[in-house]
């Protein structure tokens, strides 16, 4: 009896891994690889204009979620967000204050419009950084 509920729980164990899809560069989904400012940045120089948010994958053009946790740290926009020639990198340009806690969501669990080239969504990402004052 113990013989068959140790081969038995062995086996369900298993099998999540002999049915899950293989993941492959081309099968992942995007990943933030890269944000300007960094995450956890303390001293981020409040004249910068610009958040910038590299992916692993070329993403859709004019397909983006920058979403606000609430709108006392999301920073002040003055224009669309827009990709670089590159199609990975995300730009948005902001208005930052000195001496503020800013955070954003780079796709979020209700907002996902960062998508690469095949339609799958980015992963979510919390970037949150202060400027210095």
């Amino acid at each position: 009896m113990k013989i068959v509920l140790l081969f038995s729980l062995l086996l369900v164990s298993a099998m999540p891994a002999a049915f899950a899809d293989e993941i492959t560069l081309d099968t992942a989904r995007p990943v933030v690889l890269k944000c300007v400012p960094e995450a956890g940045a303390s001293d981020v120089d409040p004249s910068l204009t610009e958040i910038r948010v590299t992916f692993s994958k070329e993403m859709q053009p004019g397909s983006w979620s920058w979403a606000l946790i609430d709108k006392e740290t999301y920073p002040g926009t003055s224009e669309a967000p827009k990709y670089l020639d590159d199609k990975r990198t995300c730009v948005l340009p902001v208005k930052l204050q000195p001496g503020k806690t800013y955070a954003v969501w780079i796709n979020s669990d209700k907002l996902h419009n960062f998508k690469d080239a095949k339609g799958q969504i980015a992963v979510p990402y919390l970037l949150v950084f202060k400027t210095r004052d």
